[in-house]
C-alpha cells in the first residue's frame, strides 16, 4: 500500500511539473503563432477543456471523442 500511495503522489508530481512546462511552453510559442494558429490550437484546446469539465466524461471517453473530432483538424493541418 505506501508504494501505491509513493506511486500515486510521484505521478501527481510530474503530472503538474509537465502542466507547468506545457503551460511555459505555450506561452513562449505564442508570440510566433500566425493568427490562424492560434485560432486553429484555441479551437482544439477549448473543445478539449470544455470536455475536461464534464465530471460525467472520463478520461478514455475524453480521449476516444477528441481523437475523432481532432482527426479532421490534424489532416488540414497536415496538408498545410
Amino acid at each position: 500500500m505506501a508504494n501505491d500511495k509513493q506511486l500515486n503522489d510521484g505521478l501527481d508530481s510530474d503530472l503538474l511539473l509537465t502542466h507547468e512546462r506545457f503551460v511555459a511552453v505555450m506561452e513562449d510559442r505564442l508570440g510566433e503563432m500566425s493568427l490562424d494558429t492560434k485560432e486553429r490550437y484555441f479551437a482544439v484546446l477549448s473543445l478539449l477543456v470544455s470536455k475536461l469539465e464534464d465530471p460525467s466524461k472520463t478520461l478514455q471517453g475524453i480521449l476516444q471523442e477528441m481523437v475523432a473530432e481532432a482527426a479532421t483538424i490534424i489532416m488540414a493541418e497536415m496538408q498545410r
